[in-house]
């Protein structure tokens, strides 16, 4: 497997999946994401996004979930190692002005803070 792949067991699909970190989970807040981390014994980071119809349109929402996969993609080894992962899009995210840049700067800061905890 290539070490840039975001592949489908990586992939958080199940509802049951999604309740469990969110009860179960440490809670992380940014300014525009709240980060659900729980661990798994599968030896690999899932990721699951939630995505609201609050955010905006389908075109809004596919975006910010487009940046989000190619985060966790290009970033795994920011992540707690064996973690199922959830992020939700808070409400007032400024869609317009949101790049990859920052959707990287703000969760880097997040995850390397975490890694020296």
């Amino acid at each position: 497997m290539k070490p840039h792949r975001f592949t489908k067991k990586e992939r958080l699909k199940k509802t049951r999946d999604f309740i469990r970190a969110r009860k179960e989970g440490r809670r992380y807040t940014t300014e525009n994401f709240i980060i659900y981390v729980v661990p798994n014994n599968m030896g690999f980071n899932r990721l699951g996004l939630s995505v609201g119809a609050h955010v905006g349109g389908a075109v809004k929402r596919n975006r910010i979930k487009r940046l989000l996969r190619e985060f966790f993609r290009l970033n795994k080894d920011l992540f707690p190692t064996s973690s199922d992962i959830v992020i939700s899009v808070k409400k007032d995210i400024n869609f317009e002005a949101m790049k990859y840049q920052d959707v990287r700067k703000e969760l880097c800061g997040l995850f390397e803070r975490l890694s020296k905890v």
